[in-house]
């Protein structure tokens, strides 16, 4: 077969010679510009294909800032076909072949909560087409099937019903500024946010191991089919991310699941692509669990960059307030949109789910010391009386001590002693300081690069780091050093910043993502945790600071005192 491009396409219709080109299903659309999509098969461009391609140009054409609804679409597409008394492909098809002509398209969710409804973004009736007359809406018709006696097994045709109110096919169309104007509350954080252009992963392909067999009733249509609604799944979350909807999400994922107690009055809309039998027969196969995996660890991995592009950054503090409230409830959300959905694809979907929420409240705690660092540092008085306190350390006696259980090498950590002192006395800023413990790591790590103990030297280092600066914090302790306070919240900072700094290491060492590496480790005790309220701007003085410091410790973990 013969690839030809979209623009080919619509210059031959034009010309009058579409039939030359998508004729004798010899030709299939191009669309090796679009890595997400794969290519339609050559077997699949029957004349149903063709005259499906044919009209879609003819009627529709790209835009920016409308989007029409899914369903609005094809329910165009059947009317056509009944009065031209076509075969239809079923909606699932129809769906890969509007991805197909029109490229880049993205999916939302747009409508009141229980009333929301899937729209293809960046399309629109073309002035000239005949459907802008046409009394068929996706709200004005209804589908019955009027028989299964047909030429190709499976195709059905379908009868349309009108009632008596009447809707222009544009009228369902949805201005992106208007649906936008409801949040103008949320204006001010969405500056804040990453771009969300390619937050949607490349999705890769599920393939079938050497002689898998497909569940019963399932094809390699229904595998391929739940790779485009996952994939349109997703691109609902996205903007209901970059919109600040996160209200919104856990009634996504009980859409998609076909939760029994799914609110949405258009519920049934995705059984048309993909039935719920189907959906959790394919859920139970391994590779499919597979595909899921990879692509909810890429897909939250970039959102986490969406949500938080700089943890360094200063955020408002009702943004991250709003992001920490989203990640706790995403476990428990996610679980209860499950109930029922086949187990092991559940903990699957809830291991990556929680790994993200960790992710997320680790992170904003992060941001958050990072600004009440930034007060100390720019704090010219409490740095000399840091730099004051650290010189009556006796660090001579603090390496002799931590040698023992961390046997580093004296030469580097006396060099880390000088150029931390040295850094301190420059009164350098926050990005500075985030620079030195870059080269920090980037020296450390070295000498592991690209060899199989990498990961554990990694692990080791955060060990060893954390002791050595908790002997420091001890010694000031011990000599009521009056600027401990800013030590401690510099150490907290460093600390989890290293954190941070290290699972980036070792994600790129394996080839994963950051929340991939952590999310294996879902179950181990989870890493500090500050509850933003503690953590004051010292503005008051380092008493003040400890007076409200307190971090969260599990009450399994707690000390009892008789």
């Amino acid at each position: 077969s013969t690839p030809v491009t979209y623009t080919q396409v619509a210059n031959n219709l034009s010309q009058g010679s579409t039939n030359q080109l998508l004729s004798n299903t010899t030709y299939l659309i191009q669309q090796s510009v679009d890595s997400e999509h794969a290519l339609i098969a050559a077997s699949r461009n029957s004349p149903q294909t063709v005259t499906a391609v044919q009209w879609l140009l003819e009627n529709y054409e790209t835009a920016e800032g409308v989007s029409l609804p899914r369903c609005t679409m094809y329910c165009h597409y059947l009317r056509h076909c009944y009065d031209n008394k076509l075969d239809p492909v079923n909606a699932a098809s129809f769906g890969k072949l509007i991805r197909s002509v029109f490229l880049g398209l993205r999916t939302r969710r747009l409508g009141t909560r229980g009333n929301s409804k899937y729209h293809y973004y960046g399309i629109r009736v073309k002035p000239n087409s005949p459907l802008n007359s046409s009394p068929v809406g996706d709200e004005s018709s209804v589908l019955t099937s009027r028989g299964a006696s047909q030429t190709t097994p499976g195709h059905k045709r379908y009868k349309l019903i009108h009632k008596t109110e009447s809707n222009s096919g544009n009228d369902c169309v949805t201005n992106d500024h208007n649906h936008s104007s409801n949040h103008s509350s949320q204006s001010n954080n969405h500056q804040y946010l990453g771009d969300g252009a390619n937050a949607i992963p490349e999705f890769p392909e599920m393939e079938l191991p050497p002689g898998f067999v497909l569940p019963e009733d399932c094809s390699l249509d229904d595998v391929d089919t739940l790779r485009s609604i996952y994939r349109e799944h997703c691109e609902a979350f996205l903007d209901a991310i970059m919109n600040l909807e996160f209200v919104t999400i856990e009634s996504l994922w009980r859409e998609f699941w076909r939760s029994q107690d799914n609110n949405n009055g258009d519920e049934c809309e995705e059984e048309k692509y993909l039935s719920k039998t189907k959906l959790y027969l394919l859920s139970k196969c391994q590779f499919v669990q597979q595909f899921v995996r990879r692509v909810d660890y890429l897909f939250y991995q970039n959102l986490v960059e969406v949500l938080i592009p700089d943890v360094l950054r200063p955020i408002p503090s009702s943004l991250t307030q709003a992001i920490r409230n989203f990640a706790k409830g995403l476990e428990s959300g996610l679980t209860s949109a499950m109930i029922g959905c086949p187990q092991d694809m559940v903990n699957i979907k809830v291991t990556a789910v929680a790994a993200f929420a960790q992710t997320l409240r680790r992170y904003t705690s992060l941001n958050h010391l990072a600004q009440a660092a930034r007060a100390v540092l720019q704090n010219s008085t409490q740095i000399n009386q840091m730099l004051t306190d650290l010189n009556r350390v006796d660090f001579h006696n603090v390496q002799e001590q931590a040698s023992w259980v961390c046997q580093c090498d004296g030469v580097l950590v006396q060099r880390l002693e000088a150029d931390f002192k040295l850094t301190l006395q420059q009164q350098n800023s926050l990005e500075e300081w985030a620079t030195w413990l870059k080269n920090v790591v980037s020296t450390v790590l070295k000498p592991y690069q690209g060899k199989p103990n990498f990961t554990k030297e990694a692990r080791q280092f955060l060990l060893k780091w954390s002791f050595y600066s908790s002997m420091v914090i001890r010694d000031l302790t011990l000599r009521s050093a009056a600027s401990f306070g800013s030590f401690h919240l510099i150490r907290l900072l460093y600390d989890e910043y290293m954190f941070y700094l290290i699972e980036h290491q070792v994600a790129l060492a394996t080839g994963e993502t950051p929340i991939a590496v952590m999310g294996e480790k879902c179950g181990s005790p989870c890493m500090l945790d500050y509850p933003l309220e503690s953590m004051p701007s010292l503005n008051g003085g380092d008493q003040s600071y400890l007076a409200g410091l307190e971090v969260h410790i599990p009450s399994s973990k707690r000390l009892k005192m008789s």
